[in-house]
């Protein structure tokens, strides 16, 4: 029952749709989770975490309490106008189409190494649009640099995007640790979607100067230094190795106490729907934990990772990959996370799972939330179709991938 009730919910996980049941993502996953609960699959008690065995708890509340920090921060950041103000800081060093599109890919990756990925996006979107419009430039690859430089950027921390997120909270590693593996492939990675865009749309983008009139801007100076030292304060926090999950609620929760505004603007555009999607598929993802039915995925994939620790490897970053796209990146994760602390070198396993099921959103339109949201604020002026994406999608993922790969390896041969 709870394998057939998880395979219903990946229906909609997918972006799949039932002619007699219309229900996206979110809504999917909410009936995922209920029916797990109806169906006796999972109990309330470990529903609600009454149990003081993580092992029965079906929510991992730290990794939604992290998220939410974080978004708080970015919201408040947004207010200041702090994204748009990077995103004119790109413009005033950028006075060609070719560096301008390396500019925007840098400034999402960067940004998304410390904030959450999906939020880079949501922000950076409207300003890059507004950018490309002005200066008469084709849209498509500055967009692809906004959502593909995002999650690239996005592998360098735990706090880049979902998934690290969930990484950290299995694995317990430090956030310092974690960031001095994962810094060089998230940078390496971020290169090679630049060049890549550069090398792909060169006969679209001009050679010539441009001069771009953004509208004016105008920066909360007081709520941006408050921003920015909550965001320095939290990072601190995790570098000294501070629970996680509340340090970055602690910075949220101080910025929106001193800000001086009424905090309901700033909560009003948390993205919950986005943590009741996260707490759904820790229900939906626990009864198949639960029922035995994750090991038995496990069992059914292992002669790929069958040998010595090189090959289990290879194997299990190549199951990423591919898992993260036909599954998406967070189920993936959230099955595949009670698997590596059984492999032959669990440390490398968890920076591979976290550096193929993110850079696995750069392979497919439908691959990463981030994506999603980029070519959806670009609705009506942009029109991205699943091949379109996957002509450029396929050769960054596979290239930046194999050199990620190949860099991790390499550190901890050497380290």
């Amino acid at each position: 029952m709870a394998l057939a009730i998880f395979l219903f919910t990946y229906i909609f996980i997918a972006g799949a749709r039932l002619p007699f049941i219309k229900l996206d993502r979110p809504g999917g996953a909410l009936l995922g989770a209920t029916l797990m609960v109806v169906a006796g699959a999972v109990t309330p008690a470990e529903v609600f975490g009454h149990s003081s065995d993580r092992s029965q708890q079906a929510i991992d509340m730290d990794t939604l309490v992290l998220l939410l920090g974080m978004m708080l921060l970015a919201v408040y950041l947004a207010q200041a106008n702090f994204f748009r103000a990077a995103g004119a800081k790109a413009l005033k060093v950028a006075h060609t189409p070719r560096l301008l599109l390396v500019a925007v890919t840098f400034v999402s990756a960067f940004l998304s190494a410390f904030l959450v990925n999906d939020t880079v996006c949501l922000f950076l979107t409207p300003l890059v649009l507004v950018v490309v419009e002005d200066a008469r430039l084709p849209p498509v690859p500055y967009l692809l640099a906004v959502c593909m430089g995002s999650n690239s950027g996005s592998v360098a921390t735990f706090t880049g995007n979902p998934q690290n997120m969930l990484i950290q909270g299995a694995s317990g590693l430090g956030y310092a640790r974690f960031a001095a593996y994962m810094a060089l492939p998230a940078v390496l990675s971020t290169l090679i979607v630049a060049v890549a865009l550069l090398y792909l749309f060169r006969k679209e983008l001009p050679s010539a100067r441009f001069d771009t009139h953004p509208p004016p801007l105008e920066v909360d100076r007081r709520l941006l230094a408050l921003g920015l030292g909550g965001l320095l304060g939290v990072v601190v926090a995790f570098f000294a190795g501070l629970p996680m999950s509340w340090s970055a609620l602690a910075g949220g929760v101080l910025v929106m106490s001193l800000s001086g505004h009424e905090p309901r603007e700033a909560l009003e555009r948390v993205d919950w729907v986005l943590l009741l999607f996260f707490a759904s598929l820790f229900v939906v993802v626990h009864g198949v934990h639960k029922a035995g039915w994750a090991e038995d995925i496990r069992h059914l994939f292992s002669p790929l990772m069958a040998g010595p620790p090189w090959r289990e490897t290879l194997g299990f970053a190549g199951l990423t990959l591919v898992a993260s796209n036909l599954f998406s990146n967070v189920p993936f994760v959230m099955l595949a996370r009670a698997w590596v602390p059984s492999m032959q070198e669990p440390e490398l396993a968890w920076h591979v799972l976290a550096l193929g099921s993110t850079l696995a959103g750069n392979l497919t339109l439908v691959g990463s939330v981030a994506n999603l949201i980029v070519f959806e604020a670009a609705r009506g002026k942009v029109r991205m179709g699943f091949m379109d994406y996957l002509r450029v999608g396929a050769p960054v993922t596979l290239i930046s991938f194999a050199v990620g790969l190949g860099v991790l390896l390499a550190e901890h041969a050497l380290f």
